[in-house]
């Protein structure tokens, strides 16, 4: 067979392509991102055609209701993918190494098999077979329904799926797949883009699933081109400490459900186990009228999570004061703390400041602010906050608090878990529905906070 070979030159940035090499990259301006890439390819293609009508067809003709989501018959992943897997769908999952990604493709494939009609298939290329039946044994998952195919080459694992309809595929892992369409080795950007495009072309094709495991880079973020992401249909980020128990999976990208939405797990000897209630997990071991410690009201998705924010402010024995945090962006912090010196008068530039929230969880809603802001004053003036008290605001440059959305959610679930004092913004009478018996401290300013509850 008569192949050519072609040299470009791709960015692992942005997956762009050049014909000769360069230090910065013309697309998204990133300098030296761009690699040689060897791409071979034969007169007749090889690549696999569909069958499929390719005519245009009127979008009234569809119909979206015959479409259902298949229930994993796992609460906190069926959250996070908007109430299931659609078929069809491609599903990103990507975490650091030994967080549990294939310990939760395993489950969800022993459990779903009551929804799926096809076949259950896990092409794993990083472990063998002996290695996941020991695994599955181990965590007691019946793997009776589950099909391995033990196999790196995407182009004979689509051979046997473009032969199968309304299955799930599960790839473990993108970086270690690749397709002889392209001499370019298995992780590479190019193999990347190649095989997460063929990956699509039958899912939407074939009306399978295909769940891809992806590694993610030291920087956190996902290896390979960025439209690796922009491809799937959906994004999830598996986050967590190696040393710590709990797992928290996160949407990124979602074209069927809400994004920022979140699940919660814990990792034990049988697997990963789902935590129904979140709020009481990121609340548990709290001390009792402990300064700087506080409780707020976030919004991770749909869900209304509630979570302590501690903060030690002290004198600084260095020349330059130190400003940490964990879970809280850095540069809101420095906003916080220039509003608490500025408009209400506390003078924290000589302290070093450390602000943690409490069970690993990140969070980068601006409803927590004035949470920091109390957090802070409370440790700086060493008085406690009432055990009992939530709290929930955006804090403006001004000093001013502003409103947040959801908040009727955030007030019954605070309610819910025993906080019966709110301190929140001032906010239309119409625009939420307190629950019943609750006490709610409205302010409009962070001084007016601070008087009200220090």
């Amino acid at each position: 067979m008569n192949v050519k070979t072609k040299t470009v030159y791709v960015c692992a940035n942005c997956g762009d392509t050049s014909p000769k090499w360069s230090g910065k990259c013309n697309n998204c301006g990133e300098w030296n991102t761009l690699s040689e890439e060897v791409f071979s390819r034969s007169k007749k293609g090889s690549r696999m055609r569909s069958s499929a009508d390719t005519r245009p067809v009127l979008l009234t003709e569809f119909d979206s209701e015959t479409t259902q989501k298949i229930s994993t018959n796992i609460g906190e992943l069926d959250r996070v993918l908007g109430g299931g897997v659609v078929p069809g769908s491609v599903v990103l999952v990507a975490g650091d190494p030994g967080i549990g990604k294939s310990t939760l493709m395993l489950q969800m494939a022993a459990k779903v098999s009551n929804g799926i009609q096809g076949e259950i298939i896990y092409s794993a290329g990083e472990e063998s077979g002996q290695q996941i039946k020991m695994r599955a044994d181990r965590i007691g998952l019946n793997s009776s329904d589950i099909l391995l195919l033990p196999e790196n080459n995407i182009d004979i694992v689509l051979q046997y799926l473009y032969t199968k309809t309304n299955g799930l595929l599960i790839v473990d892992s993108i970086q270690t797949a690749y397709t002889d369409n392209l001499e370019s080795f298995a992780g590479s950007v190019s193999q990347v883009r190649e095989t997460a495009g063929m990956l699509l072309k039958m899912a939407k094709t074939t009306g399978n699933s295909v769940f891809i495991v992806g590694h993610i880079t030291k920087e956190g973020s996902i290896a390979g081109p960025k439209m690796l992401e922009h491809t799937v249909d959906t994004v999830l980020y598996m986050e967590g400490e190696k040393l710590n128990s709990y797992r928290i999976l996160r949407c990124i990208k979602n074209r069927y459900g809400a994004t920022n939405e979140i699940g919660v797990f814990e990792m034990r000897d049988k697997g990963l186990v789902e935590v129904k209630n979140p709020s009481v997990f990121f609340l548990t071991g709290r001390e009792e009228m402990v300064p700087g410690s506080v409780v707020v009201a976030s919004m991770e998705g749909t869900r209304p999570i509630l979570i302590e924010i501690q903060a030690l402010v002290s004198r600084s024995s260095y020349g330059t004061p130190q400003r940490n945090t964990t879970g809280v962006d850095n540069r809101r912090l420095s906003m916080m703390i220039a509003v608490l010196e500025k408009r209400a008068g506390l003078m924290l530039g000589m302290s070093d400041v450390f602000v943690n929230l409490t069970g690993g969880l990140k969070i980068s809603e601006t409803s927590i602010d004035l949470g920091i802001v109390m957090a802070m004053a409370s440790s700086f003036k060493d008085k406690p906050i009432d055990d009992g008290i939530v709290i929930i605001g955006e804090v403006g440059l001004g000093g001013e608090v502003r409103p947040v959305s959801f908040l009727s959610r955030r007030l019954k679930e605070s309610y819910d878990l025993g906080f019966k004092h709110a301190v929140i913004p001032k906010t239309k009478k119409d625009a939420f529905k307190p629950p019943k018996g609750m006490r709610l401290t409205e302010v409009a300013s962070v001084s007016e906070a601070l008087t009200k509850v220090l």
